[in-house]
């Protein structure tokens, strides 16, 4: 009977950790759906960007108050992960705060940090869903977010807030009990809160405080189990892919577009038909009509999106009133390939299903709106970019489909025929200065 805990303990465990391991294996086989990309050079740069951009958050310290709340619930989730582990050897062994003889008075500053930044987690969840559903800041009440999206983001803040309340009720009640000389709740000293809140549980009687810390105890680790299975159906999953994402970044100056060698070629060998090579195979497509077509690196931005609208909300075109919000760009490819992965699961292989990300998920009318001006880029503090996205559906749209304005289709017969923009012979090109 006294190992029933411990067993229950590590079957929770290895199922939580089975499920997680399965469902992010899906995850990226998913993202290796996309074209081949090598981006391992320069990685003395790419550890940089990890650093600056995923951990220390360089770039969200643009607004720095609200940087700052974000920093500490991303602290939070990282160095209270240190008490988990505690958490996670206590349930295997049947110990009770395992670290504190080794530890020793580090043992105690160290718990006292963790309360400290729970009630810093804690107040800021509190604001963070203030700022979200009752102050309803612009980018937070856009019509991108409707429906799921919304209730995605409360339901984090709501679970971390529930967590950390957990954490603080447990070692108030740890406390009560080291107070009371209960059996196995070793001496610790006052904690710098839950020492103030212990005072509180002086009336209760020693079986009722420690169903009060059995329970918040198995609570709080239950729902840190739940919290990460649930990780891979929300877009908090930016807590894991940001620092791959942050590495894997493209190094280019930003708004230096992608060159297409084999567009290029046509167009060298339509000015120097000498240069023209035998045998060149020709392109087998342009740009990507779905996301098999989109580069490995385009799909792990899909899911390293955090939703949080700050490209849109610097967007020109979303900002004038277009239809294009460049989170819905991330959005529709993640929704997408999450359904392309559910298609493979289920079928073995993808079975054409009707539908591609190109006019099914995003529009014409949509990717038309962007004026490449990288301000969704320059935004992102994950370093995504919507752009990659845009230009290769863009691509698809005019080079595969002959889809383009007629003003587009103008310029694009001149630059053919003229290699200008303008409808003026080469020969005729010079001819303005002999009027000057």
């Amino acid at each position: 009977m006294h190992f029933i805990p411990q067993i229950l303990f590590i079957l929770l465990a290895g199922t939580a950790t089975w499920l997680f391991t399965k469902n992010i294996l899906q995850i990226r086989r998913n993202i290796l759906l996309g074209k081949e990309e090598d981006l391992t050079d320069n990685s003395a740069r790419r550890w940089r960007n990890l650093l600056l951009l995923a951990f220390g958050q360089k770039k969200m310290f643009r607004n720095p108050l609200v940087a700052v709340m974000h920093f500490v619930i991303y602290a939070g989730f990282i160095i209270i992960n240190i008490e988990v582990l505690e958490i996670i050897l206590d349930g295997i062994f049947g110990t009770h705060r395992l670290f504190l003889p080794y530890l020793g008075s580090f043992y105690i500053f160290l718990i006292n940090f963790f309360e400290i930044l729970a009630i810093g987690v804690l107040s800021d969840c509190v604001i963070f869903l203030i700022r979200r559903n009752i102050i309803k800041l612009k980018r937070f009440i856009s019509k991108d977010l409707d429906g799921w999206p919304r209730s995605d983001a409360n339901y984090i803040l709501i679970s971390e807030i529930i967590l950390m309340t957990l954490f603080l009720t447990m070692n108030s009640a740890d406390r009560a009990l080291q107070l009371q000389g209960s059996e196995h709740y070793h001496e610790t000293g006052n904690f710098v809160l839950s020492g103030i809140i212990a005072p509180i549980f002086n009336g209760f009687s020693t079986h009722s405080l420690i169903i009060i810390e059995r329970s918040c105890w198995w609570l709080h680790i239950v729902g840190i189990f739940a919290f990460l299975n649930y990780l891979p159906y929300s877009k908090h999953l930016h807590i894991m892919l940001a620092f791959p994402n942050a590495y894997y970044t493209r190094l280019e100056p930003m708004g230096e577009m992608e060159n297409m060698k084999s567009i290029q070629n046509e167009v060298l060998y339509a000015m120097q038909p000498e240069l023209s090579p035998t045998g060149e195979a020709a392109p087998q497509k342009f740009g990507a009509k779905d996301v098999f077509d989109l580069s490995w690196k385009s799909l792990l931005d899909a899911y390293s999106c955090t939703e949080c609208g700050r490209c849109s909300a610097a967007c020109p075109a979303n900002i004038t009133g277009k239809l294009l919000s460049p989170r819905k760009i991330m959005m529709d490819t993640r929704d997408r390939l999450t359904e392309v992965g559910k298609n493979i699961k289920a079928n073995g292989e993808f079975k054409d299903d009707g539908k591609t990300l190109l006019n099914n998920y995003i529009t014409t009318e949509e990717l038309r709106a962007c004026t490449t001006c990288n301000a969704c880029v320059q935004e992102c503090p994950v370093s995504i970019s919507p752009l990659d996205i845009i230009l290769e559906l863009r691509r698809a749209l005019v080079m595969e489909d002959s889809n383009a304005p007629q003003e587009w289709n103008n310029m694009f017969s001149n630059i053919e025929n003229n290699f200008a923009p303008w409808k003026f012979s080469p020969d005729e090109r010079d001819k303005w200065t002999e009027e000057v």
